[in-house]
Parts: structure tokens; C-alpha cells; sequence
């Protein structure tokens, strides 16, 4: 069976991760969220998959290159041109990248999966894809059921007592909320619906094209399931994702490394003395990094691999990408540090260079200046001493 990975998108929600990092290729503790995509779709017997990319492109294609080392074969399909030399992306949208390939030749000749590039799933696809075909249904979206209180978060599927598609509501209010049942991001579809998408423009798979087969009354259905589903489009789902794999919520991902102690995994040449910091688990530490004595850490945090962590500092609860150095006496609570960015929990970013900052949250390759002591302790209080 055939599939289609929906890579295009710039990522915006999940800034500033997303200015040098392609969502497809966003860490779950080390490894790329599309990976876990590409293992889904191989042991569901879909090994030929077709991946719309644009925005950093390039970065997608030098991971994946043609899918051997992944059991399945890749190909891209590149949406935007070229300017001075550089590529620039110009997303057709996610109904408009699966009309570009089936113009280019004619790939989806069968019943085909579409997902999304930026959850993760543990889904009966092999089910999802019978119950499709027993209603002999032209589109499926595969959908969760959401507590009631989450349903403002997500698009909402609404349908009739056999499973036809009737409405939509995009991020309604509890009061409002005519279902529970989110749209997950995972399409199952014949070839016949690519006849409803325009050519050469761009077009919207849940905006434009399943309102038009809910007009056109088309055999359109959601099929419930009962799986493991995060998804990671913002920074706090993102967030919400490390944390659910550190604590084991999450079946289908293991944490890398060995485990030291319970609950704490390093990575290859940690360099620590166990017995003179504070760690408490659950904790990943990438490889070849660096905890000075009297450093603490609280978990769920994830330190990447070739950081520093000074003595006095604190991390907890707490996302640290690799080569971050986190200066003495820094004390990060509910804290996203990438680059010269260090974010809240919601999403909230605080330039560190904008911020004074730069000495204090920075590249463990970079030679740093002295710092006096009082200069320290005012510039920590300014990032926030209680998180």
C-alpha cells in the first residue's frame, strides 16, 4: 500500500524550534518525529511513501534520503522554486501537494494513507484501513475521542449514527461542541477524491476539500479508534510529548541511553559525579555532556547531547537541546532552551540575546567572558530565579 507523509509546512506554532529544525524532523529524545512515522507505515504494509517538503527542504531530504535504512522507499516532492540560487518553499497545502505528485504521474492508484508529519501515533492501521474499504467510504479521517474539556484545542468531526461525515467545527467551545471526535490528522482516501482538488493552486485538505464532499453528499466517513495520539503542532504539545515518553505513556517510544539509576538515563560518556548532584527522575542526559557538582535536576527534563550544566543550576521540568550551556546559579523551571531562545511552557520566548542573556543560556562551543559574581545573580533574577 501506498502513503503520503505531509511535510510541507513551515512549523510556525512550534517557533523557535521550527527556524533551523523542519517539523518532520523534530526530536522525541533524539530521534525525528517522522521516523517513528515511517516504522508505523512499515509494519502496516505501506512501504512506498511519497513526502510533499518546502520548507528546509533539503534538511528533510539528507535525513531520509530514499527510506533504505527505514525499510520503505521515499520520494519528494518539492513545492516552491528557486531564488539567487536558494530554494524557497511555497506550500501548495495539504490537499494541493496531493494533486502536485498525481499530476506529475499518477502514484495513488489504489487505497492510500495520508498522514500528517507531526504526531505521534500507535494505530491499527492495517484496522483503519478495512473498516474504510467495509464502507466503501472515498475519504476517512481517523479520529480520537478528547475529553470534553479538551475539544477547544482540536477540529471537531461531526456525523450521523453510521459514521458519515455531516460538519465540522474548528476549536469550539465546550457550550458548542457537537462531538468529541477529533480530526487526527490521518486520512485514509481512494483515488477518485484527487478529482476534487484543483490543479496548481493551493488547497486545503480539511478547510476546502471534505467540506466539498460533504456538499457533494460522497461517501465520506470517520472511523474512532482507541489509540496513543500526541500531537506535536505547538510548542506545548511538543512539550506535553517529552514529558508523556519520559514517564512511559508513550508504548511505541523508548528512551535512548542506559539506564544508571531508576528513572535516569544517560547517554554515551556523560560526564557527572553521580554522588554530588541532584537528579531526580524521569531524566534523559544526551551524550558527551558535561553536569558540574552541585548542579540539580528535576524531572520529566531532557538535557540534549554536548551541553553543560554549571554548578549551582538548576533545571526543572525543563526541554535543553544540544550544545546549551547553562551558566552557575541559572535557575530554569518549565523552560524550553534552543539556541539563543529559551521558552516558556506556553510558548513564550525570550530572546537571550535581546536579554542580556547570551552569557548565561549559550553554545557550549563558544568561549565565554568572565562574569562577576553580582552580575551573575542579577542577570539569573532577571531570566527568574522561581521559573
Amino acid at each position: 500500500m501506498k502513503a503520503m507523509i505531509l511535510a510541507a509546512g513551515k512549523g510556525t506554532r512550534v517557533r523557535p524550534i521550527t527556524y533551523t529544525i523542519p517539523k518532520p524532523l523534530i526530536p522525541i529524545l533524539q530521534k525525528p518525529v517522522m521516523e517513528f512515522l515511517l516504522e508505523l507505515l512499515r509494519r502496516h504494509g505501506c512501504d512506498q511513501v511519497v513526502v510533499n517538503v518546502s520548507h528546509l527542504a533539503n534538511e528533510i531530504e539528507s535525513y531520509f534520503r530514499d527510506g533504505q535504512r527505514f525499510g520503505v522507499q521515499i520520494a519528494y516532492s518539492f513545492e516552491g522554486r528557486i531564488v539567487d540560487g536558494q530554494l524557497v518553499g511555497e506550500a501548495l497545502g495539504s490537499a494541493g501537494g496531493m494533486r502536485r505528485i498525481h499530476d506529475f504521474y499518477p502514484f495513488f492508484d489504489d487505497t492510500f494513507v495520508v498522514l500528517c508529519g507531526d504526531a505521534l501515533i500507535d494505530l491499527d492501521l492495517t484496522a483503519a484501513v478495512k473498516m474504510h474499504k467495509e464502507k466503501g467510504a472515498i475519504a476517512t479521517i481517523v479520529t480520537k475521542t478528547v475529553p470534553l474539556e479538551q475539544v477547544p484545542s482540536y477540529g471537531v468531526v461531526v456525523t450521523d449514527e453510521t459514521g458519515r461525515v455531516k460538519a465540522f467545527q474548528e476549536k469550539p467551545s465546550v457550550e458548542e461542541a457537537l462531538s468529541t471526535n477529533i480530526n487526527t490528522g490521518i486520512y485514509i482516501f481512494e483515488p477518485e477524491v484527487l478529482d476534487y482538488i484543483p490543479s496548481g493552486q493551493e488547497y486545503d485538505i480539511g478547510g476546502e476539500l471534505f467540506p466539498k464532499l460533504v456538499e457533494m453528499g460522497a461517501p465520506f466517513y470517520a472511523v474512532p479508534m482507541d489509540f496513543e495520539w500526541v500531537d506535536i503542532g505547538k510548542v506545548p504539545d511538543y512539550w506535553h510529548a517529552i514529558r508523556s515518553v519520559l514517564r512511559g505513556d508513550i508504548k511505541n517510544v523508548q528512551i535512548p541511553g542506559k539506564e544508571v539509576f531508576p528513572g535516569i538515563y544517560a547517554g554515551l560518556n556523560v560526564a557527572v559525579n553521580w554522588d554530588k548532584v541532584d537528579i531526580q527522575g524521569p531524566v534523559y542526559i544526551g551524550g558527551m555532556t558535561h553536569i558540574e557538582d552541585g548542579a540539580k535536576i528535576i524531572g520529566p527534563t531532557m538535557i540534549g547531547p554536548n551541553c553543560w550544566i554549571c554548578s549551582g543550576a538548576t533545571v526543572d521540568n525543563s526541554v535543553i537541546f544540544e550544545y546549551s550551556r547553562l551558566g552557575a546559579g541559572v535557575r530554569l523551571v518549565d523552560k524550553l532552551v534552543f539556541g539563543r531562545y529559551c521558552v516558556d511552557k506556553t510558548g513564550a520566548t525570550i530572546d537571550v540575546q535581546a536579554a542580556a542573556l547570551d552569557w548565561l543560556i549559550t553554545d557550549t562551543r563558544r568561549t565565554l567572558p568572565s562574569q562577576e559574581p553580582a552580575e551573575r545573580q542579577a542577570i539569573a533574577e532577571l531570566l527568574g530565579t522561581d521559573g
